[in-house]
């Protein structure tokens, strides 16, 4: 693999030349270097140290470190990237490895966005084949991320990192996405820390994204590592249930490695004629930014993360699991008032999408045109006095009231679309949202996809009984209630989500001030909007 050299005046032990960060975690990085005095290249990790660890701690460190890597490299020679040298100093741990060749699992990610669910499985076989010699001699790596692995061209993966759980700052602050409940807590791990990292991974190359996102303080990503329910993946296909089982919060009720390997070569061989993604070209320095990085700055990142958790239930499962951090018009959980819609900057990479394109939605600058009065067909419900049908450019068409328009459109590529409807002066929404990314069980959606952002930004959320399993539309679907207060108001929400087939949806949400909720004028307008809509294409 050719390298871009670029220029660096530290050394690290004066002789490790620093040429180009490949990752980054949170108490990590980890460079391509320069063996100045070999001429050769290597592998250098940075990390923080706990406090200011006096030399005999310091040396602890380092040497069992190395007597690890000594043991792992004999293990699985070729899979494990051997430590030549450690230096602590300065409150700094460097790790300088034997470069084997290949791309970290992160960078590639970072380039494909996920892999084929058969690619993921082969790739966990051979972390597994790694685990299995490590736990078999009481080894636990502790510190298994996207950022470990080094994907090649030609051969199995290779494993970094062994040796340094421990030695970093506690709780885990390298790879938060990836600790398990038990390392959230601070308590003592074991092989099972390895296999829940296992599943993290599995999870993040099929979805494209880790089980559970960062957020801003290390605190509150490890609390919704431990607490929050894990969301369904939506694309591991027959990776699914072992995904599920190897991401347990209860250690012991874990997967096995014996469960996880049958489970993984059962996909493996099943589909053995399943084409893999596109070999790992040349690696390319990059940004690690994404859309949400991208959008206006004046907006705060709770901001953004409530206008993207709190959509509604089809939306979410794209918005959350395709595109990140898109930002919806209104920070409310209930879709108040709406607020002028946030660009979503510059947009991932498009993914193949199981369900038809849908039109193209105007930009969210430009002003949508006002429903327009469609002569009633024989076979349309009749509408109630003062209502329109309004045919959207998205293809769905809805009957509104009058004066009634679309306030905001946001859309993630085809993948994804979100509109709020209303009127100026007046408190009540209708939000429309589709996804070409929803699970197969509405209800499971709503629970496990919408709900936990809901009780972590909505102020005073509560909902309000179960969340009901239904049919719409001869479909699959299921209805949520629930309250919430946005500026001072208690306002109620009412969502439905439905199927339409393909793996899309759309769901419904209509919202108006909790203590009007009751009034006749507003049943009437719930009772004309699920009657009359229409899905595109229907």
């Amino acid at each position: 693999m050719s390298k871009a050299y670029v220029s660096a005046h530290q050394l690290v032990a004066g002789r490790y030349r620093l040429l180009e960060t490949v990752h980054r975690e949170s108490n990590r990085v980890c460079w391509y270097g320069e063996d100045v005095e070999a001429g050769r290249p290597c592998l250098l990790t940075q990390v923080g140290l706990p406090g200011e660890p006096d030399g005999d701690s310091a040396r602890r460190t380092v040497g069992r470190i190395m007597r690890t890597s000594e043991t792992m490299a004999r293990l699985r020679p070729g899979q494990v990237a051997t430590v030549v040298e450690a230096v602590a100093q300065e409150g700094v741990l460097w790790t300088v490895t034997e470069w084997l060749g290949g791309t970290p699992l992160g960078e590639l990610l970072s380039e494909h966005g996920s892999l084929n669910y058969v690619r993921a499985a082969r790739i966990g076989l051979e972390l597994l084949d790694v685990l299995e010699a490590a736990h078999g001699e009481g080894i636990t790596h502790g510190e298994l991320s996207p950022g470990q692995i080094l994907v090649r061209e030609e051969g199995p993966v290779v494993v970094a990192g062994f040796g340094l759980a421990g030695a970093t700052l506690a709780p885990r602050l390298t790879a938060l996405s990836y600790a398990s409940p038990e390392q959230a807590r601070d308590e003592r791990i074991g092989p099972a820390a390895d296999l829940w990292a296992l599943g993290a991974i599995l999870y993040t190359m099929v979805e494209g994204r880790p089980p559970f996102r960062e957020r801003d303080r290390p605190e509150a990503t490890l609390k919704s590592v431990d607490r929050l329910p894990l969301r369904t993946p939506l694309r591991a296909g027959p990776l699914a249930q072992v995904v599920q089982g190897l991401l347990r919060k209860d250690g012991r009720e874990r997967l096995t490695r014996p469960v996880a390997r049958q489970a993984l070569t059962r996909v493996v061989k099943e589909d053995a004629d399943a084409a893999p993604p596109p070999a790992p070209g040349p690696r390319l320095r990059r940004a690690y930014t994404t859309a949400l990085h991208a959008t206006d700055p004046g907006w705060s990142r709770r901001t953004l993360i409530a206008g993207t958790a709190l959509a509604v239930v089809t939306v979410a499962v794209a918005v959350l699991a395709v595109t990140r951090e898109l930002p919806g018009s209104d920070t409310s959980a209930s879709g108040g008032e709406p607020r002028p819609p946030v660009s979503a900057g510059t947009p991932e990479p498009d993914r193949p999408s199981t369900a038809a394109p849908t039109p193209t939605a105007p930009a969210p600058s430009t002003p949508a045109e006002p429903p327009t009065a469609t002569p009633p067909s024989p076979s349309a419900p009749a509408l109630p006095p003062g209502f329109r049908t309004y045919r959207s450019p998205e293809g769905f068409s809805v009957a509104l009231p009058q004066g009634w328009k679309p306030l905001s459109t946001t859309r993630a590529s085809d993948l994804a679309y979100r509109v709020v409807i209303g009127a100026p002066g007046d408190p009540r929404t209708l939000a429309v949202t589709y996804s070409s990314r929803v699970g197969p069980d509405p209800v499971a959606v709503w629970r496990d996809d919408v709900e936990p952002g809901l009780k972590e930004t909505a102020e005073d959320y509560r909902r309000l009984g179960n969340i009901r399993a239904t049919t719409y539309r001869g479909q699959a679907a299921a209805e949520m209630e629930w309250l919430a207060d946005v500026d001072g108001t208690r306002v109620r929400t009412l969502g439905r989500g439905f199927l339409i087939g393909g793996g899309s949806g759309y769901s419904l949400r209509w919202t108006t001030p909790a203590g009007d909720w009751d009034d006749a004028g507003n049943r009437q307008a719930l009772d004309a909007f699920f009657r009359t809509f229409r899905p595109a294409g229907a």
